[in-house]
């Protein structure tokens, strides 16, 4: 999967990761979020208590623990 992926801005290292590989990169708070192929999150700004809204319908990788490489490899598994 090649396409535009959406991170959130602590996540700089996968963000070139991902610039190399040839996918496009956004920040998650970026407006053009609507657009995106898959949104990347480190995990940090988890939700306690379990109450959360889906506002979007694309793929959410959560880094949290995981290496580079197998960030992108799940993006290649989309």
């Amino acid at each position: 999967m090649q396409g535009i992926i959406a991170v959130e801005s602590t996540l700089s290292n996968i963000c070139t990761a991902l610039e190399t590989e040839g996918y496009e990169v956004v920040t998650l708070e970026a407006e053009e979020v609507d657009d995106v192929d898959a949104i990347v999150v480190s995990g940090l700004d988890s939700n306690f208590l379990n109450m959360q809204e889906t506002v979007t319908e694309v793929p959410v990788i959560n880094a949290a623990g995981k290496t580079t490489q197998e960030v992108l490899e799940e993006l290649e598994k989309l």
